[in-house]
């Protein structure tokens, strides 16, 4: 059978039939999924991980070709694992980070069941059991843990569909490199991490682009003589709880922007030739892109926000009688905004020469398999508290921002999977 040493040698199917009930089911195989695979093996609890495809899918198949990963490889460790390389502050590669998780399930023997996926999750009620009705069969289990992932639907505005139909439209999830895209300009819409990080290679290559910018921050790469995610890790940011970030934002903000090793400013883009734009917010006449007149308040913002994590910063190293260099020049002191003169509030579509446009504006999860009454809003995202769900034995792993800023992000699983499948012992 495919999979991992340490699976159940039979199919789903046959483990259905035969009525048995698993004490767990995963579902996905990311690092969310195999950090809650590696607890649930070490507190000798029968599981199995399913897979819509292959380990570590979604970054194998929804990561253009350069892409790295935003946290140093310090910090780009899985459960029970340390980095000892030579590099600690670079970051690993697209296809380094598969690896990472390849290796990862295969020292643990995870039992990994491939190319299963996931049709439909209900819930028996006989016996309380969920029953998980995939690919290749269906199998029961007392709990379930949903580690799909909440950010691998990509969301366009309404709008999108009123482009003309030549003009060539992807996602940040389709885009893999410069050469894929047709010739003439391409304009990326969304001004937060894939968006900056893709207008920024496609200048690179030498292509003419338009980036139409967002309300998002900025971080800077390095301050004060270390990886700034070591300063927020150290100091506790990422530690804030999710409720405290919505009092402060009002809503659960963007990431700021994070270049995986330099700073990426909107001052350095448009010193690369990229033209700058406020939003995107919409079409008229079928070949006429409008645009907000705020890109120098999205400017600002960024700007803003970079400075107050600095200030974090050095209100941490200030209390804890910490000895740190000072502070390094911030690259979008050191260029000067190319602000188009007049701000440049349309675009005409021929004129202009776009011929592609790369949509960065956001991704959601899908989880309408799941049949199961009050565990989904009405927007279609997961209702929890930490991850665990309103219905017995239901609980979700790798969501953004589930529990604190550092939610979602690769370092949180140690702790959160580990607590997870403690509250499952706990409520067994």
């Amino acid at each position: 059978m495919a999979g991992l040493p340490g699976g159940d040698v039979r199919s789903p199917q046959q483990i259905a039939d035969s009525d048995d009930v698993l004490d767990a089911v995963v579902i996905g195989a990311g690092w969310a999924g195999l950090g809650v695979s590696y607890w649930l093996a070490r507190r000798g609890l029968r599981h199995s991980v399913l897979e819509r495809g292959r380990i570590g899918e979604t970054w194998r198949t929804q990561r253009w070709d350069s892409f790295r990963m935003n946290t140093p490889n310090v910090q780009t460790v899985m459960p029970g694992d340390s980095y000892d390389g030579p590099d600690p502050f670079g970051a690993l590669t697209r296809d380094q980070f598969v690896v990472l998780l390849e290796d990862f399930a295969r020292r643990n023997a995870l039992p990994i069941e491939p190319d299963t996926a996931v049709t439909e999750l209900s819930r028996r009620h006989e016996n309380g059991a969920y029953r998980l009705t995939t690919s290749r069969g269906s199998l029961l289990a007392r709990n379930v843990i949903v580690a799909s992932g909440s950010l691998n639907c990509p969301v366009r505005p309404v709008w999108a569909t009123a482009l003309p139909s030549d003009l060539r439209q992807i996602d940040a999830s389709g885009y893999r490199n410069a050469a894929d895209l047709s010739d003439g300009a391409v304009l990326v819409v969304g001004g937060g991490q894939s968006g900056v990080q893709i207008a920024e290679e496609l200048a690179e290559a030498g292509r003419t682009v338009f980036l139409a910018t967002s309300r998002v921050g900025r971080l800077p790469r390095r301050y004060r003589g270390r990886d700034i995610m070591v300063w927020l890790l150290e100091s506790g940011f990422l530690d804030v709880r999710r409720e405290e970030v919505i009092r402060l934002a009002g809503r659960i903000p963007p990431r700021g922007v994070l270049g995986s090793l330099h700073t990426i400013s909107l001052q350095a883009l448009s010193a690369r030739g990229i033209v700058l734009l406020g939003h995107f917010t919409g079409i008229e006449n079928g070949d006429r892109l409008l645009f907000a007149d705020d890109l120098e308040a999205n400017v600002r913002f960024a700007d803003e926000a970079s400075d107050n994590i600095k200030r974090h910063v050095d209100e941490y190293i200030s209390r804890a009688g910490i000895e740190a260099p000072v502070s390094e020049p911030d690259p979008a002191e050191t260029v000067a905004l190319c602000r188009p003169n007049p701000a440049i509030g349309s675009l005409d579509l021929s004129r202009s020469g776009i011929t592609s446009v790369v949509w960065c504006t956001g991704f959601k999860g899908d989880f309408s398999w799941m049949r199961l009454p009050g565990v989904l809003d009405a927007a279609g995202q997961p209702v929890h508290e930490d991850g665990v769900a309103a219905l017995p034995g239901l609980y979700f792993a790798g969501l953004d921002f589930a529990s604190t800023r550092k939610s979602g992000i690769i370092l949180a699983i140690t702790e959160e999977a580990a607590r997870l499948v403690e509250h499952i012992i706990g409520h067994s």
